[in-house]
């Protein structure tokens, strides 16, 4: 592995504002792709992003984002652990894949495999915790294939595209403990 984290299909790289920031722009400002975000559908401005890129670059005990790339160096999505609670070595996990003619493809399940796999190998955690809204059934599947299971929902906990909707609640441990 000569550069970043590699999984069968993707490589989980540092972001770089020259490689990644315009599909960052694109990708997120793109309704279909933010119609299953828990963030999303507020105007991201190449301002704000470019200072999510400045953050990204500075060291942070706290936070771990990466870009995703195909094992050819195509930039395809973005996959990261934030609030990372060194006490207790827990963190919030998440990825998205913004190209979606490879939306189905398993690039999500192979980056959230090599992510989980540099959170416990590399970082040491025991568990990481993952919310998605409850009937994103793709970001679900996902999930479970790398072995995240649902542990609860939060009913109606988001407005999202003119109804509330349910926050699933997932877990993954360390087999290793």
């Amino acid at each position: 592995m000569a550069y970043g984290w590699e999984g069968d299909k993707v490589r989980l790289v540092p972001l770089a504002k020259e490689r990644h920031l315009e599909n960052a722009l694109s990708w997120f400002n793109d309704p279909t792709i933010t119609a299953w975000l828990e963030t999303g559908d507020w105007p991201l401005t190449r301002g704000t992003e470019e200072e999510f890129f400045r953050a990204a670059e500075r060291p942070d005990k706290g936070n771990v984002q990466f870009a995703v790339e195909t094992l050819d160096g195509d930039h395809v999505g973005f996959s990261g652990l934030r609030s990372i609670d060194w006490q207790s070595r827990v963190a919030v996990s998440g990825s998205v894949i913004g190209r979606q003619d490879l939306w189905g493809g398993g690039l999500g399940t192979d980056s959230a495999r090599v992510r989980s796999q540099y959170a416990f190998d590399v970082l040491g955690l025991r568990m990481l915790i993952a919310t998605v809204i409850g009937d994103n059934t793709r970001s679900l599947a996902m999930l479970q294939a790398v072995g995240y299971r649902e542990v609860g929902r939060v009913p109606g906990r988001y407005w999202k595209r003119g109804a509330w909707r349910d926050q699933a609640i997932l877990v993954l441990e360390n087999p290793a403990g």
